[in-house]
């Protein structure tokens, strides 16, 4: 029931109601996904509350432009969740297998649920337009290449800068969800053996090809029903991301014992793999405890242990002056590889957002060397595609750090030289965008 009517709410039109008001934030600017709590509805409404959401933010510039065509004048800043609530139904009628009626009458329905039953003719007769004239509306708004590729027009350019002859299929890529790639626990089974327990439970999986340890599902699935994922045999992670610990592994392997710093580490999945590949003693910082406590929870599942520290890594007030082996620094960045996992990165991030990012990045660079022992290494990564974060970002850390060599190899399978360093960018039912450059400290 609601003020405005007293007939029952569906639980259609309450999930879209909650879909709508989960997208609210990203469009009005002022928060993201993160925070999206599907405990709200039922179990059952769940995926299709995730589905909503996160599709309409994958496809936000086509729904918005079709919004405009669709409206006869713009919703008042107040009506903000009825802006949402008609975004969320022009992504069901185009890109959901939702039966049109119910895309329709559920989603004007849900504008009683938010209270507001004065619009649930304005939602209904802008959708039944778009039935009418889906074809003619989608091609006058993809006269647009941001709209068409459902990209904001300061990302495309860069992109295009950066990579002239791949940024439009780095934005291809983008648009789509990313594959769910598990990372098997050797300390528990190996790959091959652990894909056949797979199999045995109905599910269906590739060895990845660069990764060792790394499985891509075909069809993703809820983690509690992956074989014993509770017991900590095995954890979501990308392909790409897992590619740290093998460029780590010439300098941690044969020294049990080493002392290693991830720092930035949550939510925990590299500080993990460290643990579970190499006899080294971890300490793992990072500057928001919330994100801290995820690591701590996939320690804690895994059976691993390592020093966590709530702290700034942009400064040294945390470090006891005993120096590290190794450092894998897996810097804050603009999220740009891997949007797809992150939709509504495109939305929120801006162009100042990147100078920003890249003063931290140096800032964490100049500090962290100090604590690394002569001899010892630095692992640069991050989930970037810009090379301000990434190639430009270690030529003027070298430039500025004499006693600092880059060591990142040249004779891998994966990604392309870029600088110094090697980038991967993001590949459909593949990997995502990822750059990494391994630095030795002259002793």
């Amino acid at each position: 029931m609601n003020q405005d009517d007293k007939s029952p709410v569906s639980s259609g039109q309450a999930v879209r109601a909650a879909a709508a008001r989960a997208l609210l934030p990203v469009i009005s600017d002022q928060g993201s996904l993160a925070s999206l709590d599907d405990s709200q509805v039922p179990a059952r409404d769940r995926g299709l509350l995730r589905a909503l959401c996160y599709g309409a933010c994958r496809t936000l510039p086509r729904l918005e432009a079709l919004a405009s065509e669709l409206l006869r004048s713009p919703f008042k800043s107040r009506d903000a969740d009825i802006q949402a609530l008609l975004l969320i139904g022009i992504y069901q009628l185009l890109y959901l297998r939702v039966p049109p009626h119910a895309a329709v009458g559920e989603t004007a329905g849900a504008a009683r649920v938010l209270n507001k039953a004065w619009a649930t003719g304005v939602i209904n007769g802008c959708l039944r337009r778009l039935q009418r004239e889906s074809s003619k509306l989608q091609a006058k708004v993809d006269r647009d290449p941001c709209v068409a590729l459902l990209h904001p027009p300061w990302l495309l350019k860069w992109l295009r800068r950066a990579w002239p002859d791949d940024w439009r299929e780095i934005a291809i890529a983008n648009n789509q969800p990313g594959p769910m790639t598990l990372r098997v626990n050797r300390r528990h089974v190996d790959r091959e053996v652990y894909r056949e327990r797979l199999i045995s439970a109905g599910f269906e999986a590739t060895l990845c090809q660069h990764a060792p340890d790394g499985l891509t599902l075909i069809e993703s699935c809820d983690v509690d029903a992956l074989p014993g994922f509770r017991d900590g045999v095995v954890s979501v992670q990308d392909e790409a991301a897992q590619l740290a610990v093998e460029l780590l592994g010439p300098i941690l392997a044969p020294r049990p014992g080493a002392r290693v710093l991830d720092a930035c580490c949550a939510p925990g999945g590299k500080t993990a793999h460290l643990l579970e590949v190499f006899d080294v003693d971890v300490t793992a910082i990072d500057s928001d405890a919330s994100r801290l406590a995820r690591a701590e929870s996939t320690l804690s599942r895994l059976g691993l242990t390592a020093k966590l520290i709530h702290a700034d890594a942009s400064n040294l007030t945390w470090w006891d002056r005993t120096e590290f082996d190794a450092i894998l620094l897996d810097a804050p960045c603009s999220g740009s590889g891997v949007i797809r996992r992150h939709p509504d990165i495109k939305r929120l991030r801006r162009p100042e957002d990147i100078r920003e990012l890249t003063t931290l990045q140096a800032r964490l660079l100049d500090n962290l060397w100090q604590t690394l022992l002569p001899g010892g290494t630095l692992l640069y990564a991050t989930c970037s595609v810009l090379p301000e974060e990434n190639a430009d970002q270690i030529e003027a850390f070298l430039s500025r750090t004499p006693d600092a060599t880059a060591t990142t190899p040249e004779q891998v399978g994966w990604g392309r030289p870029a600088g110094v360093g090697r980038q991967l960018l993001p590949v459909e039912d593949g990997h995502d965008g990822f750059f990494y450059a391994r630095l030795l400290k002259h002793p």
